[in-house]
C-alpha cells in the first residue's frame, strides 16, 4: 500500500458528532481507515464550525493523488469529553443550514392554554392593580400646583411610565431568555448577567430621562413661544431622578423574580414582565410627582438642588457604560440597544402630548390612562418575550424555522392557528375584558376619577382596550420574527417599540373614547353620564 497517498488529520479540539449512534464512543482516540476499494473519507472541505461554544478546526492538509488507487486516509478524534449537538442530526457539518430548515436539537414541550392562563392570570391581575394605583395617583396629583403651573410634566408621564417597557420589561425578557437557556444555573454567570444588565439599565435610564425632559420642553414650549429656565431645570432633574431610581428598584425586583421563577420551575416569560409592570407605573409616577413637588417648592429657595441632581447623575454615566462594555452579556447591547429605547421614548412622548391636551378637557381620563396603557403593555410584552424565547431555543438570529411565515403574518394564523404562539395569543386576548372589568369596578368602588361607570362607558372603553391589544399582539407576531430575520435580538429591540406603540394607541383610543362619550352624552365633564 503506497505511503505517499496517506493523509493524517489531527482534530485537537472537541468535535460534536452530527449523528447519534447506538454504541457509545470510547474515550480514546479513534482511527477510521478506508482502503483503495472503498471511498476515501472526505474531510477536505470541513470548515470551522462553532459548536457548543467551542471551535472545530482542521489542522494539517492532506496530500491526495488521483492516480493512486491505494490511497489511505486516517482521521484522529480527540473525544475525551462528552458533548451535545446544538442542531439535530439533519444538520450537516460542512454546510450552513438553510434558514427555512432550522430545527431544534430536541423536542420542546408545548404549554397548554390552561398552563399559560394559570401562569399569566395572577401576575396580570396584580400588575393591573398596580396600574389602577398609578391611575389613582395621577388623578390626585393632576390638581397639584406643579402639574397645573408646569403642565409639561404631563408630557413626561407616558415617556417615564414607558421606561418599564423600554428598560425593565426588556431587562426581564433578556433575563428570562437566559434563564430558559440555562445560563442562570451557574452562580458566576448569574452574577455576571445581573451586574452587566443593571449597569446598562442605569446608563440608559439616565440618558432617556434627560432626553425625555428635552422633548417635553420642545413640545410644550415651542408652540407657545415661551421658555423658563427654572421650569426647564425642574423638568430635567425630576425626569432623570425618577428614571434612575425607578429603574434601579424595578431592575432589582426583576432579577429576583426571574431567579426565583427559575428555582420553582415556572416559566419566567409568563411572570416577569407583568410583575415589572405591577410596581413600575406606581413607583415611577409616585417618584415623578414627589420629586417634581420638592423641586417646585425649592425654586425660590434652593436653586442649587436641581443642577446638583443633574450633574451627579450625568457624572455616573461613564461608570455604568464602562461596566456594561466590559461585560460579555451586555457589550453588544451597549452599542446596538440605544435606537429602540430612544425611538420608543419619542413615540411615548407623542402620547404624552395627547394626554397633556386632553386631560385639561376631560379630567376623568387621568385615572384610566395608566390602566389601559399598562394592560396593553403587559400582555404584548408577555407575548413578545415568549416568541423570542421560542426562537432562541431552535435557531440563531438571522434564520427562521421552516414553520414561520416570512413577511406579514395572516391574522387568522396569528390568532386562530394551532401553534403554541397562536394559543398564547388567544389566551392573552381573552384576559383583556375580564381584567378591565375588575379594574373598572375597583376604580368605581374607590370612588376615584371624575367619570361615572355606566354601561355605555364600559362598552366604549372595553372596545378601545380590546382593539388596542389586538393590534399590539399582531404587531408583536410580525415584529419579533422580522427583527430576528435581520439578525437582531428581539429582547432588545421589539419590546421597547411595542410598549411605546401601546402607550400611543392606548392614549389615543382613550381620548377618542372620551370625546365620543362627550358627544353622545350631555356634554359635561362627566362623560360617563
Amino acid at each position: 500500500m503506497a505511503e505517499r497517498g496517506q493523509g493524517v488529520y489531527n482534530l485537537r479540539k472537541r468535535m460534536v458528532p452530527t449523528r447519534l449512534t447506538s454504541s457509545p464512543i470510547p474515550p480514546t482516540d479513534i482511527t477510521m481507515t478506508s482502503t483503495g476499494h472503498e471511498p476515501a473519507t472526505k474531510l477536505n472541505d470541513l470548515k470551522s464550525k462553532h459548536l457548543n461554544g467551542r471551535t472545530l478546526t482542521q489542522e494539517g492538509s492532506p496530500s491526495t493523488n488521483d492516480d493512486d488507487d491505494d490511497e489511505e486516509e486516517e482521521t484522529i478524534f480527540d473525544n475525551n469529553v462528552d458533548t451535545r449537538p446544538l442542531l439535530n442530526a439533519s444538520s450537516s457539518p460542512d454546510s450552513d443550514p438553510d434558514p427555512g430548515d432550522v430545527e431544534a436539537n430536541q423536542p420542546i414541550r408545548e404549554e397548554t392554554w390552561f398552563e399559560i392562563a394559570l401562569q399569566v392570570f395572577f401576575p396580570y391581575i396584580v400588575a393591573g392593580f398596580g396600574t389602577v394605583g398609578a391611575g389613582m395617583v395621577l388623578d390626585v396629583v393632576q390638581h397639584w400646583d406643579v402639574f397645573v403651573n408646569v403642565s409639561e410634566v404631563f408630557i413626561l408621564v407616558p415617556a417615564l411610565l414607558g421606561l418599564k417597557g423600554n428598560l425593565e420589561m426588556t431587562l426581564a425578557s433578556r433575563l428570562s431568555t437566559q434563564a430558559n437557556l440555562g445560563n442562570l444555573d451557574s452562580k458566576k454567570e448569574m452574577w455576571s448577567l445581573i451586574c452587566g444588565n443593571m449597569a446598562l439599565v442605569q446608563a440608559q435610564a439616565i440618558v432617556v430621562g434627560f432626553l425625555a425632559s428635552m422633548v417635553a420642553m420642545i413640545m410644550g414650549w415651542i408652540p407657545q413661544g415661551k421658555f423658563d429656565l427654572y421650569h426647564g431645570l425642574l423638568l430635567c432633574a425630576s425626569s432623570m431622578f425618577t428614571a434612575a431610581v425607578a429603574s434601579f428598584v424595578l431592575g432589582a425586583v426583576m432579577v429576583g423574580v426571574v431567579v426565583v421563577s427559575r428555582k420553582v420551575k415556572i416559566n419566567p416569560d409568563n411572570v416577569a414582565t407583568p410583575i415589572a409592570a405591577s410596581l413600575g407605573d406606581l413607583v415611577t409616577l409616585s417618584l415623578l410627582a414627589g420629586g417634581s413637588l420638592v423641586l417646585y417648592a425649592s425654586l425660590g429657595k434652593h436653586l442649587w438642588m436641581a443642577p446638583t441632581i443633574i450633574g451627579l447623575l450625568v457624572a455616573l454615566i461613564p461608570l455604568w457604560l464602562y461596566i456594561s462594555v466590559k461585560n460579555k452579556y451586555t457589550n453588544v447591547v451597549v452599542y446596538s440597544g440605544w435606537t429602540p429605547v430612544l425611538s420608543a421614548m419619542f413615540i411615548s412622548s407623542v402620547g404624552g402630548l395627547i394626554l397633556d391636551f386632553t386631560v385639561s378637557r376631560y379630567h376623568g381620563i387621568a385615572v384610566f390612562q395608566p390602566v389601559i396603557n399598562g394592560v396593553g403593555g403587559n400582555l404584548v410584552a408577555v407575548h413578545a418575550s415568549r416568541l423570542t424565547t421560542a426562537l432562541h431555543l431552535v435557531c440563531k438570529p438571522g434564520r427562521l424555522p421552516a414553520t414561520i411565515t416570512r413577511g406579514c403574518p395572516n391574522p387568522g394564523s396569528a390568532f386562530c392557528g394551532q401553534s403554541t404562539n397562536a394559543n398564547a395569543a388567544r389566551v392573552l386576548l381573552a384576559l383583556v375584558i375580564p381584567g378591565h372589568l375588575i379594574f373598572m369596578f375597583t376604580i368605581s368602588y374607590m370612588k376615584a376619577g371624575h367619570t361615572s361607570i355606566t354601561i355605555t362607558f364600559a362598552g366604549i372603553y372595553l372596545t378601545a382596550s380590546l382593539l388596542q391589544v389586538i393590534i399590539l399582539l399582531y404587531l408583536a407576531h410580525w415584529m419579533v420574527h422580522f427583527v430576528w430575520r435581520l439578525g437582531e435580538d428581539p429582547d432588545n429591540v421589539a419590546i421597547p417599540y411595542l410598549t411605546a406603540i401601546g402607550d400611543l394607541l392606548g392614549t389615543a383610543f382613550l381620548a377618542l373614547a372620551f370625546h365620543l362619550l362627550y358627544l353622545i352624552g350631555d356634554k359635561d365633564a362627566d362623560v360617563g353620564e
